[in-house]
C-alpha cells in the first residue's frame, strides 16, 4: 500500500462521512471513521480543549453520521498508521494542497516552540508528503545533524557482578551472589557512556516513528540512525527522563531534537488528547497561529522609532472598584505619537454574508479599544478572501470611531504587511 492511500486530507470546516462520499464530505473507511468517532467521544470531557471545539459529530438524514473539522489544523495519526490531515482553508483558486501545506508550515515557524523555527520549507516535498511525514523528516534531519556534532556522554553509576575488582565493593550483594563464587566481585563503579536521558528519548522517538511512518525514505533513515544508539537504552519513563534533561550551553545542540521528541512522545502542541486508537494528535488553533504569524511579520518591518506590543494589557474596560474585563488587543503599534491597534481574525469574509461575516462582538471590542487607547487607527486584519472586495472596508461611527477592515494575502504576506505599516504610520 502506498503511503498516500492511508492519508485523508480535508480543509477546515470540511468533513468525513462513513463509507460513501457526499458533496463536500470525503468518505472514510468504516473502521477509520469509527476510530475517529471514538477519539472525539473520549475527549469531550478530557482536560484541555474539548474535542467538540476540534471536530464535531453530527448526523444527517440520507447521509448518516458526519465528522466535521473546526478551526484546528494539523494531523491525527491512528495506531494503524492512517493519517487524518486537516489543512487551513486558504482563499484562491490557484491554491493547491502543496501550497496550503507550505503556507501553514511557514506560519508554524513563528510559534514560540523552537521545534518549528529553522526548517527550510521551500526544500520540503509538500505535494508528496503528508504533514506527519514532513514532521518526521524534520526530526530525522535534526538527529542526523546531532550525529555529526557528536553525542554527549556522562558518567553512569553501574552495579554489576564483575570478574575484576573496580570501583567500590558492595558487601551485602557480594555475599548474596558470590558466597561460593570467589572469582567475581559485586561492585559499583562509574562508566562514561552516552546512555543518558537525552539520548534515550531520541532513541525511543526513532523507534516510535520507524513503526508509524509509511514513507520508505523516512523509515530507512530512522533505521539507519538507530544504529548510532546501539549502546543506549530505550526510555521507560518519558516524563522522568525529560525532567532529567540538562539545558545548558554544552547541550544546546540537543534543543531542537528534544523539542521534536516532546512533540512525538508527548503530543506537545496546543492541545492534549487521549484515546487508545490514536497514536499522535497534533492540532493547532488557527486563530493563535495566524496571530503569531502576523505579529512576526510586523516585527520584521518595524522601523526606527516604532514600538510594538503583543497582547497588550495596559487597559481594562472598568477601573472601579477594581480593574475588570481586561482589554487585550493583539498588536499595539506606536510611532511618532500615533497609536495603531491591530486585531487579527482567522476567518474568510464574504460579500454574500451580513456585514460580510464580521462579528458584532468583534466590532464592540474594536470600539472599546478606540476609546480606551485614544487610537489613531483601528484595524481588523483578516486573511485574504477571493469573495470580497480586496480593497477593504472602513466603518465610521457618529462619534468618529473608525475601524478599517484589511486583508493579508498569505502567499505574499510580507508585501501586504510592509504596505500596511507604510499607509498607517
Amino acid at each position: 500500500m502506498r503511503s498516500s492511500d492511508k492519508v485523508y486530507t480535508i480543509t477546515e470546516y470540511g468533513g468525513f462521512t462513513r463509507g460513501v462520499s457526499f458533496g463536500r464530505y470525503r468518505s472514510l473507511p468504516d473502521r477509520t471513521f469509527d476510530r475517529l468517532e471514538d477519539f472525539i467521544l473520549s475527549n469531550i470531557t478530557g482536560t484541555g480543549t474539548e474535542a467538540v471545539e476540534l471536530l464535531s459529530l453530527s448526523a444527517r438524514r440520507g447521509i448518516g453520521k458526519i465528522i466535521t473539522a473546526r478551526n484546528y489544523v494539523g494531523l491525527i495519526t491512528m495506531a494503524d498508521g492512517t493519517v487524518i490531515e486537516i489543512l487551513p482553508k486558504i482563499a484562491g483558486a490557484d491554491i493547491s494542497v502543496g501550497d496550503s501545506k507550505q503556507i501553514f508550515l511557514k506560519m508554524l515557524q513563528t510559534l514560540k516552540d523552537v521545534t518549528f523555527k529553522d526548517f527550510n520549507v521551500s526544500h520540503l516535498h509538500t505535494d508528496r508528503l503528508s504533514l506527519f511525514e514532513i514532521f518526521i523528516k524534520m526530526f530525522l534531519d535534526e538527529v542526523l545533524l546531532l550525529t555529526k556534532q557528536g553525542f554527549k556522554a556522562s558518567y553512569e553509576p553501574i552495579e554489576s557482578n564483575e570478574r575484576f575488582y573496580k570501583g567500590k565493593l558492595l558487601p551485602s550483594q557480594n555475599i548474596k551472589y558470590n558466597l561460593f563464587n570467589k572469582e567475581r566481585f559485586f561492585v559499583r563503579y562509574d562508566d562514561f557512556n552516552i546512555n543518558r536521558p537525552e539520548n534515550k528519548l531520541i532513541k525511543s522517538t526513532l523507534r516510535f516513528l520507524q513503526k508509524l511512518t509509511t514513507d520508505s525514505s523516512n523509515r530507512k533513515n530512522a533505521i539507519r540512525l538507530l544504529t548510532f544508539f546501539e549502546s543506549v537504552d530505550y526510555s521507560i519513563n518519558y516524563k522522568a527522563d525529560f525532567s532529567k534533561c540538562i539545558t545548558d550551553r554544552n547541550m544546546s545542540h540537543y534543543d531542537k531534537a528534544l523539542s521534536w521528541c516532546r512533540v512525538f512522545l508527548c503530543g506537545s502542541s496546543f492541545t492534549a488528547f487521549s484515546g487508545s486508537e490514536v497514536a499522535l494528535a497534533l492540532l493547532f488553533p488557527m486563530e493563535k497561529v495566524f496571530e503569531s504569524f502576523i505579529a512576526a511579520k510586523f516585527r520584521k518591518y518595524l522601523r526606527e522609532g516604532m514600538s510594538l506590543r503583543i497582547q497588550d494589557n495596559k487597559y481594562s474596560l472598568f477601573s472601579s472598584p477594581t480593574r475588570a474585563f481586561a482589554l487585550r488587543p493583539d498588536l499595539v503599534l506606536e510611532s511618532n505619537g500615533r497609536t495603531l491597534i491591530i486585531d487579527t481574525k482567522w476567518k474568510l469574509l464574504s460579500g454574500d454574508l451580513r456585514n460580510s461575516g464580521i462579528s458584532q462582538s468583534d466590532m464592540y471590542q474594536m470600539y472599546a479599544y478606540s476609546k480606551k487607547y485614544d487610537a489613531d487607527g483601528i484595524i481588523l486584519l483578516y486573511p485574504y478572501s477571493d469573495i470580497i472586495n480586496r480593497d477593504g472596508i472602513r466603518y465610521i461611527s457618529d462619534d468618529n470611531v473608525k475601524v478599517d477592515i484589511s486583508f493579508i494575502d498569505l502567499k505574499n504576506a510580507d508585501k501586504d504587511i510592509a504596505n500596511l505599516i507604510e499607509m498607517c504610520l
